[in-house]
């Protein structure tokens, strides 16, 4: 499997709201997009801007979702489509994305991604990509609904891309 992350631009408008429409996220703060919300995102450059750079996330001629990078310390925003989950392709997705980052983004140090307490999925697949938990934020993720979940920060610093081993730190470091 070959993972290839095209670029988004203007030319991608249709498909990106037809992707986001069509699809349910369950874990991120907007889990159901109708027409309208998807369109004034995307058109208001969400995906695409000064600090972000959205990407098709490709297998062959098989698209299997998006992902944006954004700001200087890269945080990532993935979403797949649902018939590609539970296939086993957030790892590869991961990894890939994370070799893109930091082969492209040399002065790079660190590359992060947050997700829910309870999307138990992503938080699997960030530490079988050798990404570190780093911060478990409570009530720091909206569910929508006026209700908040904790979220749970992960990050791959260089040094531990480089070497392919993932260090460890000391939680309770004041005991």
């Amino acid at each position: 499997m070959t993972m290839q992350f095209i670029p988004m631009g203007s030319s991608d408008i249709q498909d990106v709201i037809e992707f986001l429409t069509a699809n349910r996220f369950p874990y991120h703060v907007r889990s159901e997009w109708t027409e309208e919300q998807a369109a004034m995102t995307v058109r208001n450059g969400r995906f695409w801007n000064d600090s972000s750079q959205g990407y098709w996330i490709v297998d062959g001629q098989k698209r299997l979702g998006i992902v944006s990078l954004e700001d200087d310390v890269p945080m990532f925003d993935l979403r797949l489509s649902e018939e590609k989950r539970g296939l086993g392709y957030g790892v590869k997705i991961l990894e890939a994305l994370t070799d893109k980052v930091f082969t492209e983004m040399t002065d790079v140090v660190r590359f992060e991604g947050q997700t829910r307490e309870d999307n138990l999925p992503m938080r699997r697949t960030f530490v079988k990509a050798g990404f570190l938990k780093e911060a478990h934020y409570r009530m720091g993720w909206p569910m929508g609904d006026g209700q908040f979940v904790s979220s749970v920060a992960y990050s791959m610093i260089r040094p531990d891309w480089k070497s392919g081993k993932t260090t460890e730190f000391i939680w309770d470091d004041l005991s």
